[in-house]
């Protein structure tokens, strides 16, 4: 119905995209006035409000934590949740190109945040103006953007506390034919005394690394307490990668970066790491050795599997460890788990046998928790959604479940929809994240024909 109108917007949602990725908005929060995550995401949200009210919406900026877009007239109110901040990236990373540089290559738009969620994003708004142009509705369409989406959420909480909150609608932050369940997100830090027998450690340094992020990078730099050889403490391994200075230690370990949601899809730093100390070093106790043998810093170990009792319709638990520090003697992990939606939060421990035995000698702080989302597969918007997606692309897909959080979540009635087309690798938090020009068109279209819908 709407294809034509959403073709000829080609060159501006191709322009509009390649515009908002140039903006590194990852979230850093601040106490600047207008400005809370920063001020890339400030610009960001700016520019793409700018944009709305320059395409005939009405557009407001809340206090800087997050903004709408919107038409239309009418007591009903269809949102579309999406958010503008992103994971950090670097040239140094591995891109192929400058990962804030929008680069085109075999019709795939390079760059952060071109499918998590700027694509998307720019992909709802241009299928909101064509049915704005052509079409009156008896409904209000509203585009939520938050800008802390990728660490705590403070955008849209801040929304639902100043806002009107929709009665149904999407997010463009995932996959299609649409996520009737995503699982229950769970973030812990675990402390205990540790050390080494014959270093002190002067520093560990896992850039910053966010908890929903497999990290590709963490070091260890360690001095000696007594007189040792260096020349002993080699490495086979090409992740690994050791530098001697001035009486110390460093070693670096590199590993792929992926979502949390799919630590399998990237190599754990952290993980290496572990293991290349065990090889190598000797410890005052045996903290370190127990949590690799039982598959703590490796998902795909048998151990890991063996001991996970932890299943249901929408998959395992999953770990990632994301995080090392030490301070004041303790060996500080931080870890983010994918949790089954049937599973309440106080069965974690007992059903999960290994996670029992090692939280029994650490202390274990709750960081963040979020609950999942279960939607039936039957419910009218599953299946409208659904229906739709098949519609467009002659495929005939089922709704699925993902262990990634989106914003579907925040609001009753809401699941989240695309852009990620089945059978395509998710390239959210990856390096040369990208997005397929013609999928993302694909994917506009599709966004026209469900606002449409939702709006009857």
């Amino acid at each position: 119905m709407f294809d034509e109108l959403i073709d000829n917007e080609k060159n501006n949602i191709v322009n509009t995209l390649s515009e908002l990725i140039k903006i590194p908005s990852v979230s850093e929060e601040q106490d600047l006035a207008q400005a809370p995550f920063g001020e890339n995401c400030k610009k960001a949200l700016e520019y793409i409000l700018n944009l709305g009210e320059a395409l005939g919406f009405k557009a407001k900026n809340i206090d800087g934590y997050c903004g709408y877009i919107e038409f239309g007239e009418g007591e009903k109110l269809i949102g579309i949740i999406g958010h503008l901040d992103v994971v950090p990236a670097i040239k140094e990373d591995g891109w192929t190109y400058s990962p804030f540089l929008p680069t085109v290559v075999n019709n795939k738009l390079f760059g952060r945040g071109s499918i998590d969620d700027k694509g998307p994003v720019v992909a709802s708004l241009y299928a909101m103006k064509v049915i704005k142009d052509t079409t009156k509705i008896n409904a209000r369409v509203r585009l939520i953007l938050g800008l802390n989406e990728e660490k705590d959420w403070k955008c849209i909480n801040y929304y639902k506390s100043h806002e009107e909150w929709p009665s149904i609608g999407f997010s463009p932050d995932a996959n299609f034919p649409a996520i009737y369940a995503e699982k229950g997100i769970l973030s812990l830090e675990l402390k205990n005394d540790f050390s080494f027998k014959n270093f002190e450690i002067v520093n560990i340094n896992c850039n910053n690394n966010a908890l929903n992020v497999v990290p590709k990078y963490c070091s260890i730099t360690l001095k000696p307490t007594n007189n040792f050889d260096f020349s002993s403490i080699k490495s086979n391994d090409n992740n690994i990668k050791i530098l001697i200075d001035n009486q110390t230690i460093k070693i670096e370990s590199f590993g792929i970066a992926s979502h949390a949601a799919h630590p399998e899809l990237g190599e754990n730093a952290i993980s290496n790491l572990i293991k290349f100390l065990l090889d190598n070093f000797d410890f005052n106790s045996n903290y370190l050795e127990h949590l690799y043998n039982i598959g703590f810093f490796d998902i795909t170990s048998p151990a890991f599997l063996s001991n996970n009792k932890l299943e249901d319709e929408s998959g395992i638990l999953t770990s990632n460890v994301a995080y090392l520090e030490y301070e004041n003697n303790k060996l500080i992990i931080k870890i983010n788990l994918r949790v089954p939606v049937s599973i309440a939060l106080n069965d974690i421990v007992l059903k999960y046998s290994s996670l029992k035995e090692i939280f029994k000698n650490l202390e274990v702080n709750k960081l963040s928790f979020q609950e999942p989302l279960f939607v039936d597969k039957n419910n009218y918007l599953v299946k409208t959604l659904v229906d739709i997606f098949n519609k467009k692309t002659g495929l005939n897909e089922a709704p699925i479940a993902i262990g990634g959080g989106t914003y579907a979540r925040a609001f009753d009635n809401f699941i989240s929809y695309g852009a990620t087309m089945p059978g395509d690798k998710d390239m959210c938090h990856q390096v040369n994240e990208f997005i397929d020009i013609d999928k993302l068109m694909i994917s506009s279209k599709i966004y026209a024909e469900a606002i449409y819908e939702l709006s009857r």
